[in-house]
């Protein structure tokens, strides 16, 4: 019988990390940043509709990509975990940031995603970080929506009205569960005052919020609720090729270790914002405190 248990119990480790769907989101390349202390992932929230009906993109309000100009990322995240016992990091890096892409002069970091993928991505951020990626996830639209509805919402407190016509989003003011289209239009939405650079501040929010409630005793201890959500997380989302299922779990232990609100967020230190001929407003990192930020994330 034990031996019976661990074939199958096998099996279905191996089933799990075969159905990882992978992409090529690295490369080697000459002056690629050693590794360091503790461990980074590069996370990214794209505008991808794969996988979705006509219908669900309706419901999600996700437009056309094509009318998008193509595959973006509206979120893209670094998340360092330290090898001691200090909390997780999440810094957030705007899309807007002007950032040097190789082969293709100064442009908006979420460009890279567009000019390159996943690989010309992370080679962009480690060449502007200073700091070597190890792993990489990537959730799109249904994905991110599926993962809310399956952990019955989350709850966010808005001060004043969130209105994005664009994205049929209209959110009153006060203290809500937001169901997964309209967390998805939270996190998508740039109708703040400050742009990007608040948008950054409330998809964190939201990000550590859910969090919190995936790790929570009610979704882990609950069949029910934690089946689904392991479905639609692994069934939605990328990693590069080299991940698999136990750097999966590395991970989700550390998140429910932040999810108790161990998890230190910030947005990469930004001196003000500037309009780029051909490109557009773009912000400008801190010449001093980024590097100061990505140090600190180096030697862990």
């Amino acid at each position: 019988m034990a031996v019976l248990l661990t074939v199958l119990a096998g099996g279905s480790w191996l089933s799990l990390d075969f159905s990882l769907a992978r992409v090529p989101a690295f490369t080697d390349y000459a002056g690629r940043p050693n590794e360091s202390g503790g461990t980074n992932w590069l996370l990214v929230g794209s505008d991808s509709r794969e996988g979705l009906s006509a219908e669900q993109e309706r419901q999600l309000n996700t437009g056309d990509e094509a009318d998008a100009g193509g595959a973006r990322t509206d979120t893209i995240m670094l998340l360092h975990i330290p090898s001691g016992h200090t909390p997780p990091s999440l810094v957030s890096l705007p899309r807007d940031s002007l950032v040097p892409i190789n082969g293709h002069g100064e442009n908006k970091l979420n460009a890279a995603y567009g000019l390159g993928g996943p690989t010309l991505l992370s080679r962009t951020v480690q060449e502007t970080t200073g700091l070597h990626i190890d792993h990489y996830l990537e959730i799109g639209f249904g994905g991110f929506a599926g993962m809310v509805d399956a952990v019955g919402g989350v709850p966010v407190c808005l001060v004043e009205r969130v209105h994005d016509p664009k994205i049929n989003l209209d959110l009153a003011p006060g203290c809500r569960e937001l169901d997964g289209a309209d967390a998805l239009g939270y996190m998508r939405t740039r109708a703040f005052p400050h742009g990007d650079l608040e948008r950054v501040e409330h998809q964190r929010a939201f990000l550590s919020a859910l969090i919190e409630k995936c790790t929570s005793r009610t979704i882990l201890l609950n069949p029910v609720k934690l089946v689904p959500l392991a479905q639609r997380t692994l069934g939605t989302t990328t990693f590069t090729d080299g991940d698999h299922l136990q750097h999966v779990i590395q991970l989700a232990l550390a998140l429910r270790y932040a999810g108790g609100g161990g998890l230190m967020t910030r947005t990469v230190p930004v001196s003000g914002s500037s309009e780029v001929p051909g490109v557009g407003s773009v912000l400008l990192w801190d010449n001093e405190k980024a590097p100061e930020l990505f140090a600190a994330l180096r030697y862990d």
